[in-house]
């Protein structure tokens, strides 16, 4: 691929950010192309070096705060025509409810999420609070002397113990779970904003 193809490519799939920042990266992903003939390698060499157009498409979308495409997509590229004002206006009772309707269900969702992840740090509290209760309540009961007690108490202790371990590291997954769906769903909303079609 050319760098023209490449730079053409790269502005298709940035096309809803704000045009500095298009700019701004094609002007830098041009100038690491051109170091790179500089190097000795072929313009071919020295784009497919670079790396795939959609990789770092998403990449850059990534790093883009979502607050900067909202604004560039809501910022009006010509002045508001009479009739979609009116069309707002009178179609307020319906979009209004339905947008309230699909952030409340998006924001439930994502409630129910996190609530599942913070019932899991409980569990684990709850056991690791078991198992060090078992141990004291296991040396209580064997300095009173019921060894049994104090045997059976402690294989309780061991086995919470044991299952804060698992707890532990499954609540631990949990969290990053949902902090790399959190980032993917955010991703894929600037997409959507975008509008970019894969290059």
């Amino acid at each position: 691929m050319s760098k023209q193809e490449f730079l053409d490519r790269l502005r298709r799939g940035l096309n809803g950010l704000p045009q500095e920042d298009i700019e701004e990266r094609l002007n830098f992903y041009g100038e690491m192309i051109d170091d790179r003939m500089e190097e000795g390698l072929s313009e071919d060499e020295a784009v497919a070096e670079i790396g795939n157009v959609w990789e770092i498409i998403s990449q850059i979308l990534a790093e883009t705060p979502l607050t900067k495409i909202v604004k560039e997509k809501i910022r009006p590229k010509s002045p508001v025509k009479p009739w979609v004002i009116l069309l707002l206006i009178l179609g307020f009772p319906l979009w209004f409810p339905l947008l309230i309707a699909v952030i409340a269900i998006v924001l439930v969702l994502y409630i129910v999420i996190w609530s599942a992840v913070i019932v899991l740090w409980a569990i684990f509290v709850s056991l690791v609070a078991v198992a060090l209760g078992g141990v004291v309540s296991a040396a209580y009961n064997l300095a009173i002397g019921r060894a049994l007690s104090a045997l059976s108490v402690l294989a309780i202790g061991i086995l919470c113990a044991g299952s804060a371990i698992l707890i532990f590291f499954a609540s631990l997954a949990a969290v990053k779970g949902v902090i790399w769906l959190t980032k993917k769903a955010a991703v894929g909303l600037k997409h959507m904003l975008v509008g970019k079609e894969r290059v």
